[in-house]
């Protein structure tokens, strides 16, 4: 049966609206002639000696471990996780110490395309969703996320841009054994512009990184800035999307795939 591979990452991109002003990576690209010098330097030749007088091509990267497409720990969420589940909960999970198992699954999309900017998804969002794609969810399913935000990606709106998940959709999928989900905007919560307009008008701190703060209670991990979602069907895929292996990190970046059967 034919196999048809979707990239689910966007690239790492320096000079584009991929995240807040202060928290933009940077990248400086050395190509061939650039570094020629040093190495014939180091190796006490001429640069005409070394073919073409070129080495090799670099680049230094500055970056956070939550640029680009990137899985996020229970630990980027709170300093524990799982009280639902054990009495006091536990320490955290850093990514280096989530199960591979979770992050190589069936895959299921919401679109989510029609709900406007700032709009908080809550739990009979998903169950109509799930009802007119004729799917229910079954645990360990990778559950990805469609909203507006995907067509935004590196525009001037992008972070203000999509629908973003509320606490209590979070925990209905999390208490069906979904452990990895994800979302194409930049966060998995809405737009913090939108969070900050709902605490000024007199709305409830625990609005703040409701969505995340889901993780505390049963810890999970999802995906953030994915690209692509638009491409998939709503379900009957696989998705890959194992993390960089980064010591006691908070997050790892990934490149996402999914696999469809044509």
């Amino acid at each position: 049966m034919p196999r048809r591979y979707i990239d689910l990452s966007v690239a790492l991109t320096a000079g584009i609206k991929s995240d807040p002003p202060h928290a933009l990576p940077e990248i400086e690209y050395l190509d061939h002639k650039q570094t020629g010098p040093k190495m014939a330097e180091y190796m006490g030749v001429q640069i005409e000696d070394l073919p073409n007088s070129e080495y090799a091509a670099i680049e230094r990267v500055k970056i956070s471990t939550h640029n680009g497409t990137h899985v996020d720990a229970p630990y980027h969420y709170f300093s524990r996780q799982d009280e639902r589940l054990i009495p006091g909960g536990r320490p955290s999970q850093k990514i280096d110490e989530l199960p591979l198992e979770w992050f190589h699954n069936s895959g299921v999309k919401l679109d989510f395309r029609h709900f406007e900017d700032g709009y908080i998804v809550q739990p009979n969002d998903i169950e109509a969703e799930l009802n007119r794609i004729g799917h229910a969810l079954s645990p360990m399913e990778i559950v990805l996320v469609n909203t507006r935000a995907g067509s935004r990606y590196g525009h001037d709106d992008y972070v203000d841009s999509g629908c973003g998940m509320s606490k209590a959709a979070t925990l209905w999928m999390l208490e069906q054994g979904i452990r990895v989900v994800g979302t194409d905007g930049w966060s998995w919560d809405p737009p913090f512009s939108f969070t900050k307009q709902r605490i000024k008008a007199g709305g409830s701190p625990d609005l703040i990184w409701e969505g995340h703060r889901a993780g505390r209670e049963i810890g999970y991990s999802h995906i953030e800035k994915l690209h692509n979602l638009e491409c998939l069907p709503a379900k009957g895929f696989e998705v890959i999307c194992f993390p960089v292996k980064i010591h006691q990190a908070s997050a790892g970046w990934t490149r996402a795939v999914a696999i469809v059967d044509d």
